[in-house]
């Protein structure tokens, strides 16, 4: 594990039953049913969880490209983001897509700022190379 310079926050959270079992985090802000993904249980899987995460993290990085290229970004800009849970063989293995809606900027712009937020992104950083992950702009 690389050595950070410097810890900008830690998430801390307590997993009890899997899948199938509750998670919580020590500020008590988050504190969620889970349930296996078509199980129709009450609660959230995994896979909803670390697309909700990685999306709320690349509008984020998205911004902070924006300001960098110089160029304004939306107010009402979004990141829809699909988790797939799959297999290869007896091998799980996960793959994403995020579509990003940045209204009001061209084509150009708007991949300008999806490459530049792809690049700097914690979440995009910890997937490259270890997943299959496709960038979409859409409307």
């Amino acid at each position: 594990m690389t050595a950070l310079d410097k810890i900008l926050y830690t998430g801390k959270t307590h997993t009890v039953g899997g899948r199938e079992g509750r998670a919580r985090s020590d500020d008590g802000q988050l504190d969620i049913a889970l349930s296996p993904p078509g199980s129709g249980r009450p609660g959230t899987n995994p896979e909803q969880l670390f697309a909700a995460g990685w999306s709320a993290c690349f509008e984020g990085a998205m911004t902070l490209a924006a300001r960098k290229l110089r160029i304004p970004f939306p107010k009402n800009a979004a990141v829809d983001a699909e988790v797939d849970l799959g297999m290869i063989g007896e091998g799980y293995l996960l793959q994403a897509r995020l579509t990003v809606s940045l209204p009001g900027l061209g084509p150009e712009q708007a991949q300008m700022i999806v490459d530049e937020a792809h690049r700097t992104c914690p979440y995009s950083k910890a997937t490259r190379g270890n997943i299959g992950v496709e960038l979409r702009i859409g409307n």
